[in-house]
């Protein structure tokens, strides 16, 4: 079995603390994994993108082909949209649905949404606002994570949880026990 996944945002966002996390839930599985190079996270507010290759087998690519992505998993609904070309025909978009807008010609919110929405497998969220509404305005990316569980596949929501306490360990128990019950959210979110 392999997951191909993309991850995508803007710097800032935590695309890192989920790319962690994911690897370390796959380490601890014992799964192949190879991460590409990860694009413009030197600068807040640039374009960060990554390729996240997970398998039983070996791999020996770390990076995924047009076409051939099982999952983007996108902190920004433009991010998104910017790496479609990579899903497979079953590929889901994870993402959430408040725009970050970082340029002056940022697109049109609803045109945005509504080509999002055109897609035949997505879950979107307004993830920043959930984050806020529970007092957790720093645990939007692992919202996130929890959004894109169900369809990572090739690890269980209980895997990542628990990568989730070894992640944030350091940070103490209150800071796990707050990512833990964003990704909750973030699971229970999506049916």
């Amino acid at each position: 079995m392999k997951k191909d996944i993309i991850l995508a945002g803007v710097g800032g966002q935590g695309i890192l603390t989920i790319a962690t996390i994911i690897g370390d839930a796959a380490a601890v599985a014992g799964l192949s994994l190879k991460q590409a190079e990860v694009h413009g996270m030197s600068q807040r507010g640039g374009d960060v993108q990554s390729n996240l290759r997970l398998s039983t087998d070996e791999i020996y690519s770390d990076l995924i082909k047009e076409g051939e992505a099982d999952l983007i998993i996108s902190m920004e609904p433009m991010e998104a949209l910017r790496y479609v070309t990579y899903l497979n025909k079953e590929g889901w978009v994870a993402t959430s649905s408040h725009p970050f807008k970082n340029i002056p010609n940022y697109p049109d919110e609803a045109t945005l949404m509504q080509e999002l929405n055109a897609l035949p497998h997505v879950a979107a969220l307004p993830i920043e606002d959930v984050a806020k509404e529970n007092n957790m305005p720093k645990s939007a990316n692992v919202i996130l994570l929890g959004m894109a569980a169900r369809y990572i596949e090739i690890l269980t929501p209980e895997q990542l949880r628990n990568s989730i306490a070894r992640v944030f360990a350091s940070k103490g128990e209150k800071i796990v026990e707050m990512n833990q019950q964003a990704f909750d959210l973030g699971l229970n979110a999506v049916k």
